[in-house]
């Protein structure tokens, strides 16, 4: 005898809820997401509008639209349009209103400034709630994919390549037009249009080409910089010592591209970068600084860089822009992609205690590095520590027990982060291109990623 199983009956009447809000329960991510909004001051967002023309959706219905779509891993604008039919919690965000995808993505690409200050304003109501007091921030970076191919990169020797062929195909056509007449001409020939083809190609080569020889000039003058650093190193070294400077010479730089020097067609903005599994693809660098205690994103921007060197200068730059109420940064950490001492120096002029990585450490050093920093400090005079560089007070403070701690936990409060955002939320991949539009988006990211996390803290509230 069979076993008795439950089976659906597709045809029965239910009674749902008078109101869209009996749909969500009360600690639900969209409720929390319309708390936020009530909170926000939208006029930057207002005055954009001329009130003439239909009415528009307000900026908060778009918002609460994005923020959830992008915290719940829906990004394209179609696949958001759609969500206000068929998610719950979308349509009670939206209030039963409809934006079609045009909207979203209008107002996505129009008002990315103006959701920068919406970040700053979501941190200011996590300062509120006594969740974020700023102190000690943990900063890296994650390569994510550029909305282009890799496949449609041009190199630079192809581009000549192609740019002499392509100039030989409209020679050759020219001088069919003007020998032939209409009825030796294949009908399948179309000479104008042949020619205009090849020649919006050239048009777009030689573009691609100034963009090359732009880049390349702008590696010389920071390669010549180095250059000359080193050989003035190596001059006074020889003036010091009165002995020749063994090894080789540096080598000059070349203000030339390279063959291999290439732009991307699609989006000539984001750059060739190594992926963490193997191989190269069309990237970005992005960006971002976490507090240790909140693990929420305090500060983000994009690189076209692949090397962290250049990162930590814009860094300080937006933690210079964040609202005083939240309080000052004192230290800062970063893994070994950042060591300079130019970067150290920048943290202290800002009054930022940096614990930035020299190396890889070791395993099973404890016994070592204890007996040496027992020696160093019984023989350290206090007098000698402002005679230090800031690298060099920066690997002391490293050493000791309180910087080992601190520095312990860079990696378990910036890596998850980022896994957050490219596993749970989903985003690995840019939907905008170029650089300005990128960067207004990792915000947008950064941003859902903060009202993720506040409202994962304030569910904890509610159950403590």
């Amino acid at each position: 005898m069979g076993a008795n199983f439950k089976r659906p009956n597709r045809l029965t009447p239910m009674m749902f809820p008078a109101k869209i809000d009996d749909w969500v329960e009360r600690s639900h991510l969209a409720r929390f997401i319309v708390d936020i909004l009530s909170k926000l001051n939208f006029r930057k967002f207002e005055n954009h509008y001329r009130g003439s023309g239909s009415e528009p959706y307000h900026p908060s219905i778009l918002l609460g639209i994005l923020f959830y779509g992008y915290s719940t891993g829906i990004f394209s604008s179609r696949k958001l349009a759609q969500a206000t039919y068929d998610l719950v919690p979308m349509r009670f965000i939206c209030g039963g209103l409809h934006p079609d995808h045009d909207t979203l993505a209008t107002f996505r690409k129009k008002f990315l400034k103006e959701i920068e200050d919406i970040f700053n304003q979501i941190l200011l109501i996590a300062h509120k709630m006594e969740v974020l007091r700023l102190g000690t921030i943990s900063l890296d970076g994650t390569k994510i994919k550029a909305n282009a191919s890799k496949n449609k990169a041009l190199s630079y020797d192809y581009a000549n390549k192609l740019e002499a062929q392509l100039k030989g195909e409209v020679k050759t056509l020219m001088a069919i037009a003007e020998v032939a007449d209409n009825n030796e001409v294949p009908p399948e020939l179309n000479i104008p249009e042949e020619i205009s083809r090849r020649e919006d190609r050239l048009e777009r080569i030689s573009k691609a080409k100034a963009e090359i020889e732009t880049r390349a000039k702008a590696r010389y003058e920071d390669e010549k910089k180095e250059y000359d650093q080193k050989m003035k190193a190596r001059e006074e070294s020889e003036k010091r010592t009165g002995k020749k400077t063994g090894g080789r010479a540096p080598v000059a730089p070349n203000e030339a591209p390279k063959a291999k020097d290439q732009v991307n067609l699609t989006d000539e903005e984001s750059r060739i970068m190594p992926c963490k599994g193997g191989g190269f693809d069309q990237m970005y660098n992005a960006q971002a600084a976490v507090d240790i205690d909140s693990r929420l994103i305090v500060v983000n921007h994009v690189s076209q860089c692949a090397n962290d060197k250049k990162e930590i200068e814009p860094a300080l730059e937006k933690l210079d822009q964040l609202p005083a109420e939240l309080g000052k940064v004192a230290n800062k950490l970063a893994d070994t992609g950042y060591f300079s001492e130019a970067n150290a120096e920048k943290c202290e002029q800002k009054g930022i205690a940096p614990y930035i990585a020299n190396k890889r450490k070791k395993h099973n050093t404890f016994l070592k590095e204890h007996v040496a920093q027992k020696e160093r400090s019984a023989e350290q005079d206090p007098k000698t520590n402002n005679q230090q560089t800031a690298v060099e007070r920066m690997i002391d403070r490293m050493k000791t027990p309180e910087g080992k701690k601190l520095y312990a936990k860079r990696k378990s409060t910036i890596e998850p982060a980022f896994g957050i955002i490219k596993h749970v939320m989903g985003f690995r991949q840019f939907m905008l291109r170029g650089v300005v539009a990128v960067s207004g988006e990792w915000n947008l990211v950064c941003t859902a990623f903060n009202i993720k996390r506040l409202h994962r803290c304030s569910v904890g509230i509610l159950q403590n």
